[in-house]
This record gives C-alpha cells, structure tokens and sequence, in this order.
C-alpha cells in the first residue's frame, strides 16, 4: 500500500507490503495492526483508492481482486477537490 498526504502521516509510512486476496482484506489488514487508532481509521474511512493507477471508485471493496505486487494507492480527501 502506497499512502499519499495525511494517510502518510497517519500511518507512519509511505508504504508497507500487505497480503491480502481484496481491497477489504488489504484494509482489514492494515487497520488490525494500528487498533486503537482512530486519527488512521478515520483517514482510511476517508480515502479513495487506486490499483495499479485505476480508481475504485465506488465499487464494493470486497469485490476488487488483488493479485501479486498490486499497488494499492490511498488518497484521502484534499482541500478545493
């Protein structure tokens, strides 16, 4: 996972690997290892995100399939847009 501006704050990192089959798993995944923290919960709550460069849009995240070295991106919400 890739994070991008006050996600990277929150997480503590630009990056990290993350096993997961879907999106959902990858989330589930990095939210259980910062339990208890609401400020990255929150962030994450207000994020949108990118495989591979390609929105997700609104798409249910447990239906977004990863496969080997899939870069999730996570955009929190900017200012103006």
């Amino acid at each position: 996972m890739h994070y991008w501006a006050a996600a990277k704050e929150a997480a503590g990192t630009a990056e990290e690997t993350v096993i997961a089959l879907t999106l959902a798993d990858a989330i589930d995944a990095v939210s259980e290892k910062r339990a208890g923290d609401s400020r990255f919960a929150a962030v994450l709550a207000r994020s949108s995100f990118l495989i591979d460069g390609t929105p997700v849009g609104l798409r249910p995240h447990e239906t977004i399939m990863l496969g080997n070295g899939k870069v999730i991106e996570v955009l929190p919400s900017f200012a103006g847009g």
